[in-house]
Parts: structure tokens; sequence; C-alpha cells
């Protein structure tokens, strides 16, 4: 370990609420590290930003270019940015321990603001393990890193990530062969009182449009249940039921979607208290109107606090920013209100059409289960059905608890691709109609798989030298 890097604000995570949270808490004269794990700023929905062509540009369209601006507020300011560097613990006292450049360091923030983001939901149907099935996200990523659009591709699952990326394909000149949607006409009509505030926002009009651009050039079959792929050749063939008929389809890729959850890994590690959102179907890490958590130092901000787009990302990143500067003496009350008046009303505007979406898109339970063929825990191999059985004899407490029993997260990966996967099998087991009752999984530093060699390779201090001399 190095000796202790010090700054006020400690930063992870490069997305729009990093970025937002750095460049506020350094325009208010803070020193400011930012960490992240990626090659350049910006985050999923903003990956690239800086080496696109304006060809790749006009097929991610006009949202994905308001990253500039958030790249030009980023030069503007004293930051010390740190990317390639993956933090693996955090303490509560503030030090954040990460890998870059090949050994681990070790920063100490007066205020740690987390903006890690959301990650992509499981989606344990069977033949999702089979190589080159991916996930829509993952797709998304080749797009906008590298400009790679998949031909022939079948997109399966359900959510606005779904449709962008179908989308974006379409203005590449490669639309999907066909889009398996997932999303049942119970979650509609449930969504429909939410209906008129979604008309209001500005996802309304933009979201239509871009549904009636999609469903002109692609095959879109509704309401599809017992989806399966089935390497057929090199290619995949996919199995689903639409009403009382039997379907299938030929693609060349299969990209799966069923919506993405908050990254909650470092805070839950760390002990943060989080709180069920029935809305989303997932963990949340419980925090106040600036974002702050039951640790005083400790902030969240972005999709990590709970799925909302990137312009509530960004609003969140401000205000978690001006928290910090109002913790550390950097700016008053009075001024503190007048600057959070205009990312509160970003919020209030964009959240006004959430609550339809996530009606709309929440994940049915057959889908979170899975088939009982279908893999579960992917670093375990172990498959629904085993999970399913374990439950059924040994009625365990609760997710944790199948870990001594089935090994399930206890892989590389600490459940991150598996957590919601088996608290979901846990709670049908049970009769129960979501997974509140079923506390998620304790995650434990390092929260990232770390070796000896990384440790090793950091310039100790002599206190610390001493420390192992006397060991």
């Amino acid at each position: 370990m190095t000796a202790k890097l010090a700054y006020d604000v400690v930063v992870i995570g490069a997305g729009p609420a990093g970025i937002a949270a750095a460049t506020t808490a350094a325009k208010h004269g803070m020193s400011v590290l930012m960490l992240d794990e990626w090659t350049k700023p910006g985050g999923q929905i903003y990956r690239n930003i800086g080496g696109s062509s304006s060809k790749l540009r006009r097929v991610l369209g006009s949202d994905y270019e308001r990253g500039d601006e958030l790249l030009r507020g980023l030069a503007a300011t004293k930051i010390e940015y740190r990317p390639q560097s993956t933090v693996w613990s955090l303490g509560k006292d503030g030090s954040v321990n990460f890998l870059s450049n090949g050994a681990s360091h070790v920063a100490q923030g007066q205020r740690i603001v987390v903006a890690t983001g959301a990650q992509e939901r499981p989606f344990p149907l069977e033949g999702w393990d089979i190589p080159g099935v991916m996930t829509v996200g993952a797709a998304q990523t080749l797009l906008k890193s590298s400009g790679m659009v998949a031909k022939r591709a079948a997109l399966i699952g359900s959510g606005p990530l779904l449709w962008l990326l179908a989308d974006q394909y379409c203005r590449a000149g490669h639309p999907p062969v066909a889009i398996v949607e997932t999303t049942s006409g119970r979650r509609l009509r449930s969504a429909i009182p939410a209906l008129p505030r979604f008309l209001s926002s500005p996802y309304a009009l933009k979201g239509l449009r871009l549904l009636w651009r999609v469903k002109r050039s692609v095959p879109v079959y509704t309401r599809a249940e017992r989806v399966k792929i089935v390497d057929e050749q090199g290619s995949f063939r996919i199995f689903f039921d639409q009403g009382n008929k039997k379907l299938s389809i030929l693609a060349e890729h299969a990209f799966l979607h069923l919506g993405v959850m908050p990254q909650i890994n470092l805070p839950n590690a760390l002990g943060c208290k989080l709180t069920w959102n029935d809305y989303q179907r997932c963990w949340d890490v419980l925090v106040d109107t600036w974002g702050r958590t039951s640790l005083d130092n400790i902030f969240m901000a972005g999709d990590g606090v709970s799925i909302g787009g990137a312009e509530i990302a960004h609003a969140r990143g401000v205000l978690a920013g001006l928290a910090c500067a109002r913790d550390l003496a950097r700016i008053d009350g009075c001024d503190l209100d007048l600057a959070a008046i205009v990312p509160r009303r970003t919020i209030t505007n964009y959240s006004r059409g959430r609550t339809f979406l996530d009606r709309l898109y929440r994940p049915e339970t057959s889908f979170l289960v899975g088939t009982p063929n279908a893999t579960a825990c992917r670093c375990e191999d172990i498959s629904v059905g085993q999970i399913q059985i374990a439950c059924s004899e040994l009625r365990p407490a609760g997710a944790n608890q199948m870990k001594a029993f089935l090994r399930c997260g206890m892989g590389p990966c600490q459940g991150r691709f598996c957590g919601s996967t088996v608290a979901a099998i846990a709670a049908a087991q049970t009769g129960a109609t979501d997974e509140s009752g079923m506390d998620p999984y304790r995650h434990r530093f390092p929260i990232k798989p770390v070796t000896v060699g990384d440790l090793s390779a950091g310039e100790y201090s002599p206190s610390e030298k001493n420390a192992v001399a006397r060991a």
C-alpha cells in the first residue's frame, strides 16, 4: 500500500453524476480526486464521447452529444483524474483503496462520493450463458467504443435501453431481425394511471418517436413468455410463446435486457443502510435529498441512488458536490440553497415520467427466477433448479444462507451477477410476491478481485515496512 494521498473529496466514477460532483466540488475550491475504471470519462451513457466520429454520433443521437459539455467542464477544473483505477475497498474513515498502473494505492478523502452508476439485471433464461449471447448494454458498449454493429441481431427482453439500441441499430443501417418483447399486459394496465404525468415529461415525445421509428423497421413480438435460446450451428434460435402460439426466430446475435438496477456493492460492503424500491424491484442505498448515506461522510450520486437517467444523475451529482462544499465550509447555507434550485428543478422535471416507466417495465417474477435448466450463478456453475431444490429441502433464511449450501455468490463476482436471481428464487419458493423480505448479499472487501502481486507492487511507507518487519 502506498502512503495515503489526502483530498477534500474523492469521487468514484466518471459518468454524468461523478463528473458533476467532482466539478462542483472543485469550483468551490476543494481538492478532488476522481477515480474511474474506464480509459476515458463519460460513463456508460457518454462512453467514448471524446473519441467518437461524426458518423457514429449521428447513429447515437443528439442525447449522446450532451456529453461534450460535461467533458469541457471537467477540463476547465483542477481535478486529479485517474482513469483505469479500480476501487476495491472503502473505509468508514474515508480511506479509498484502489488499483492503478499495476499497483495498489490508498487515498484519503474528507468526503467520498460514490457514483458507480447502474448494472444490468440478470436475465437467467435457458441459453443466456451460450458463448456469443450478450446483454444489450454490452452491445451498446461495443457500438460506442468501436462503432461495431451486430448484423441480424435479435433483442430480447424489456426496458428503454432495449428500444434505444434498436433505434441506434436502425440508424446504423442494420435493424435488428426482431424484438422479442417480454413486457406483459398486466404491466401496461398498472402503468396507465401514471400515463398523464408521463405525457407531460421530457421523455414522452422523444420516447414515442423512438418507438414509432423502430416499429416501422423491425418486427416486434409483444408479450413473449417462456423464452429459450438454442445454439444452431453458430447462429441462435430463439423459442418463445406468444399467447397460444409457439414461435421461433433465427438470428446471428442475441442480446438480452431486463432493465437496470443500482450498483450498490461498495456502499453495501461499507455498511450503508439500504431501502427496498418496490417500483424498480431492487435495493437502493438510503440517502437524504443531498445524496448523503447513513454514514455522514459518504454520499451516493446518479443511478447508484436509484434509476433516473442521465439528467437526474447529473443533478444528483451537483447536489452531492454542493453538500460536500457545505460540510467543509466552502459555501454558506443561503448560497447552498440558491445553488440547489436548478438541480432540484431538473430532478422534479425528469421524475414526472419515471413512475410510468418503472411500472411498465417492472420485471416479472418468471423472468427474474428463470427456468430450472438455466444457469443462475455463472462463477460456481449452479442452475436455477439446484437453488429451487435447496430452498425446498433446506429452507434457508435468505439469499445469504444459500452461500453455505451451494456457494452461489461466493465466486469472483461476489454475487454481482447472481444476487438478485438467488433472492428472487428464494422469495418465490416461500410464496412472497417480491424480494423485499430477502436481505441482499452482504458484500465484503475486496469488492473486486485483487492479487497479492497487486498489493506487493505498491510503494510502502516506512511505517508500513516497520509494521511488516515487526509482524
